[in-house]
């Protein structure tokens, strides 16, 4: 597409990938006025604010998935980005373990994934080498990724905003998408404030992406189900036991990466998430419920068939949510000098989108849907921060205005 003097682009949403894509496609003059809606008093308020800060690299996704190619290709623009923009990060690696000996050769398959996803510098720890960077880390085995780091993605957030609206274009906060009608004018953007005339529509709007989606005329194939991961600080002896980034070896038979240890580029250690079911789309806490969020996760049929596909993983997320000594034990599993006097509640929350299909099945890959003059990105978890660069240039390529 060549720039027109005439063309205007609304993004639906000033989450990192929003704002990463109204950046790319600034960059290359593709559009003569460019709108970010954000419905929040400022950006980055859900999934980006909400989120560990670990710069993601590509290690578990699948060979010649979108996610993993734009991981690799993401976190170099991430990197980058900070280095050029003054954005406190650091690249301290990554150390993902094997507890026992039946985790070992899932741990050398996740070698083999990262290898093939063209990762760099995989290397086994020995122990006298796993000692001395964790000393406090329980492992049979132990895969340090050194690519891997931590940022803050909210700042990185706010500088693509401010770069955005120095080179003439507009983030509108406190106004929220309500609808799209046609009109002899083309697409006319429906708001909480004045209707816009764009030529083309770029939903991110991630925890709602999915209604956005069907709210401009098209049927999504999917829904979002929304999980909360809930994370604890560690304080006084407890913050000083490891020293970066701890993973444990993932579960193939559950989607999630199971609890894991995080270095806080803002300083601290926060340890989490679990991963359960949330009642509300942006329902940080136990208690937030919103009714029509609920119904909707309730009545869709892909969720009871998850559950009964995974009962005992599903079982588990929930005991540990609801029972801090089980959430204990797990972080024991990979530190077993954390006690219970070292957790903290009140270390964030945060909300994953997952798009999840009627047969129950989670989408894993990134997923975009096209439409004449629209685009809708349905599903874009972590490592979508990471990747958000990398993202918003695969989007940017696909935008045709008629």
């Amino acid at each position: 597409m060549n720039h027109r003097s005439d063309t205007t682009l609304c993004v639906v949403g000033g989450g990192i990938i929003g704002l990463a894509s109204a950046l790319e496609a600034a960059r290359r003059n593709r559009f003569s006025r460019i709108i970010v809606l954000e419905k929040e008093s400022e950006v980055a308020r859900h999934q980006t604010g909400h989120n560990s800060g670990v710069l993601h690299c590509g290690l578990y996704y699948k060979p010649g998935s979108t996610k993993a190619r734009l991981a690799v290709e993401g976190i170099r623009r991430m990197t980058e980005f900070c280095v050029e923009h003054g954005i406190s990060h650091e690249i301290c690696g990554k150390v993902v373990v094997a507890v026992d000996d039946s985790e070992v050769p899932r741990l050398r398959e996740l070698e083999s994934r990262g290898r093939a996803n063209g990762l760099d510098n995989l290397r086994w720890l020995s122990p006298e080498e796993l000692k001395e960077r964790e000393p406090n880390v329980r492992a049979k085995a132990a895969l340090l990724v050194p690519q891997e780091g931590i940022v803050n993605y909210s700042e990185v957030a706010q500088k693509m905003r401010d770069l955005l609206i120095s080179v003439g274009h507009e983030v509108r906060t406190g106004v929220g998408f309500t609808g799209l009608r046609r009109s002899s004018e083309g697409q006319v953007i429906e708001t909480s404030g004045d209707p816009i005339r764009a030529d083309f529509l770029l939903n991110c709007g991630g925890l709602h992406s999915d209604r956005i989606c069907r709210d401009s005329g098209n049927t999504p194939p999917c829904r979002i189900v929304p999980f909360r991961g809930e994370y604890f600080r560690l304080v006084g002896e407890g913050e000083h036991l490891v020293n970066h980034l701890v993973y444990p070896t993932p579960n193939p038979a559950f989607p999630f990466l199971g609890v894991h240890f995080t270095r806080m580029i803002q300083g601290g250690l926060e340890a989490g998430p679990n991963a359960v079911l949330a009642m509300k789309r942006e329902g940080y806490h136990k208690t937030s419920f919103s009714a029509r969020d609920a119904l909707s996760a309730l009545s869709w049929p892909g969720l009871w068939k998850f559950l009964l596909r995974y009962p005992k993983a599903t079982l588990g997320e929930f005991t540990n949510s609801c029972f801090r000594s089980v959430f204990l034990r797990n972080l024991q599993r990979l530190v077993p000098a954390v006690e219970d006097s070292h957790l903290v509640e009140g270390g964030f929350s945060g909300v994953r989108a997952q798009a999840m299909k009627r047969d129950g099945s989670l989408v894993m890959d990134f997923l975009f849907q096209s439409a004449p003059g629209q685009m809708h990105v349905l599903n874009a978890p972590s490592p979508g921060a990471t990747a958000s660069l990398a993202i918003a240039r695969h989007i940017v390529d696909q935008m045709v205005v008629e």
